[in-house]
């Protein structure tokens, strides 16, 4: 049982209508894609929403996030609005990126969401840049002395890099963590461990599963979570980006999940077991937060009725606004591709 001791109704009902919105927001996602409305590769968040609810609430607003092709729960969580999301995954120009970035390549300056990243472990170097530059960046703007590689000498903002367990098989993985220990650089590194990666078990491609033993290899400090508890994830992402924060470095959390969807809208789903996932859904983040909250007295039946009224408000309105939407003119089909004029030499 999850334990919600010291926390207040109000706050309850926000971390568990956060992730209500990812869930009704995936679930809705399917239906779309089997109308056609939705195009392309489609990876659902369904089980997760613990993770990426908890991390963001320990960041703020200038840190920076990046995230995997599975960050459509992510982008809600750090506070991309939901029509313009929607939008986006229907190929319309509205969308954050005006359509051409899809399900799989979400980016959003004003959120400082970096991707949507199609590329196992891809997102990491680039997760390295930002925490240089940031470390650059903080260090020139405080005029503060000496190399910002070698030690921290001013707070910066923190990167919160989201990938899943198979990337760590992935070279960038284990060079990401190096260059990052070794310049002392401000990121968050997130392992959301789900146990099947794109359709390989963990016992079956990694010979090491204790996953924060690679970590700690590259001496960064590294902690195992409850991936489905919330308030768990919160705790810890609080306390690694403190450290972060005073100056001790990246932080690594292996974040212990599970999708209870197939990876893809492609994938036959044909090496986990039924049961397995059942088993799964029976300790879902929302399942056993709902069961948390009711047995405190912090939520009863006309709270969650009224969090799922509000939900589906907003999401009505999310597809009415995409579906609204214009798509992009074939003859703006190389828009972006190539300049508008030759750039000077």
């Amino acid at each position: 049982m999850i334990s919600v001791t010291g926390l207040t109704r109000e706050r309850g009902h926000e971390l568990l209508l956060a992730m209500l919105r990812i869930r009704r927001f995936e679930e809705k996602c399917v239906e779309l894609y089997s109308t056609g409305r939705i195009r392309g590769f489609l990876h659902l968040y369904i089980g997760q929403e613990a993770v990426a609810v908890g991390v963001m609430r320990a960041l703020r607003a200038n840190d920076a996030i990046v995230a995997t092709y599975r960050e459509h729960g992510h982008a809600l969580a750090r506070g991309m609005p939901m029509a313009t999301l929607l939008a986006e995954m229907s190929g319309k120009r509205e969308g954050c990126c005006r359509g051409r970035g899809g399900s799989m390549h979400i980016f959003d300056a004003a959120t400082r969401f970096y991707g949507g990243n199609a590329i196992v472990g891809g997102g990491l170097p680039l997760a390295v840049g930002l925490a240089l530059a940031s470390k650059l960046t903080s260090n020139a703007g405080r005029g503060a002395r000496g190399s910002a590689t070698q030690g921290a000498v001013a707070e910066s903002d923190v990167t919160g890099c989201f990938f899943g367990e198979g990337a760590v098989a992935e070279g960038e993985f284990h060079e990401s963590l190096n260059l990052a220990a070794l310049w002392h650089l401000p990121v968050l590194f997130l392992c959301e461990n789900n146990l099947y990666a794109m359709g390989t078990a963990l016992t079956r491609s990694e010979s090491q599963i204790d996953l924060v033993r690679k970590a700690a290899s590259y001496d960064i400090p590294a902690v195992k979570v409850d991936g489905m508890d919330v308030l768990a994830v919160e705790t810890a992402a609080r306390a690694a980006v403190e450290a972060i924060r005073a100056g001790r470095g990246p932080q690594f959390l292996e974040l212990a999940t599970y999708r209870f969807r197939a990876h893809s809208m492609f994938d036959a789903e044909l090496y986990r077991d039924k049961a397995e996932v059942e088993q799964w859904k029976q300790r879902g983040p929302i399942v056993t937060f709902v069961a948390a909250l009711r047995e405190a007295g912090l939520l009863d039946d006309a709270d969650v009725a009224g969090l799922e009224a509000a939900v589906e408000r907003e999401l009505a309105a999310a597809v009415a606004f995409a579906e609204a939407g214009t798509l992009e003119d074939v003859a703006d089909l190389t828009r972006d591709v190539y300049t508008a004029e030759a750039v000077a030499r």
